[in-house]
């Protein structure tokens, strides 16, 4: 199957939906690697910037390695997932049937065709990767909702995704839809995630569990005659 770059807006972990998305993603049987969204570490690196004045280009390194945090906090919910730096890395994860979160800085540095500063966010981050992987689908996962025939211009004018996103995804021709609140089943269907099944117990045990029922059934009618 096609694989996909999900990328997992930080807001998520504020609104209470990144533990219930996680969940779907570690029972995906598409092959699929997630771009973890900055979210409050991000925040932190914005509010330390106007506190001590530095560069947005230092200000950007930073937010890079915020996203790391997020993808630390994502792989310690879930042990299906695994960290990839590089492209190699997101390849055996898969091949070794695991989730990959994508940690963006070793990609990012050098890369010409990404600015340093806060035009480009998590979700051109996620663009750039797909465009890298070639091949894939991409898919945004965002904390409020937005219209499918919406354009990738439109969204960046409302302020959804960032101003770069559009020229990726257009000079890309990437494949791409963006997924808000309520949108869980559209996401399981997409990633083919697999059914919760209820684990059986085994046939020996179901036996003696009825066999000790029964008895302590016999046992209360006799006390009861």
């Amino acid at each position: 199957m096609t694989p996909v770059v999900l990328k997992l807006g930080g807001s998520l972990a504020a609104s209470g939906r990144l533990r219930t998305l996680l969940a779907l993603v570690a029972r995906a049987r598409r092959p699929v690697v997630v771009v973890p969204g900055g979210g409050a570490f991000a925040d932190a690196v914005r509010e330390t910037q106007q506190a001590l004045g530095f560069s947005d280009e230092a200000a950007h390194d930073m937010a890079l390695l915020a996203m790391h945090q997020m993808a630390d906090a994502m792989i310690a919910l879930e042990p299906r997932l695994l960290a990839a730096e590089t492209l190699v890395g997101i390849a055996r994860a898969w091949s070794s049937q695991r989730v990959p979160v994508w940690l963006p800085a070793a990609l990012c540095a050098g890369d010409r065709l990404i600015p340093r500063d806060w035009s480009i966010t998590s979700d051109g981050l996620a663009a750039r990767l797909a465009e890298r992987l070639g091949g894939v689908e991409l898919v945004l996962v965002k904390s409020r909702s937005v219209r499918r025939t919406a354009s990738a211009k439109t969204l960046a004018r409302q302020g959804i995704v960032d101003p770069v996103f559009p020229a990726i995804v257009e000079r890309a021709d990437l494949a791409w839809r963006v997924l808000g609140p309520g949108d869980e089943k559209a996401l399981s269907d997409l990633l083919a995630v697999t059914a919760r099944t209820t684990r059986r117990m085994p046939m020996q045990r179901r036996r003696a569990a009825r066999s000790t029922v029964g008895a302590a059934h016999g046992r209360g009618v006799a006390r009861a005659r």
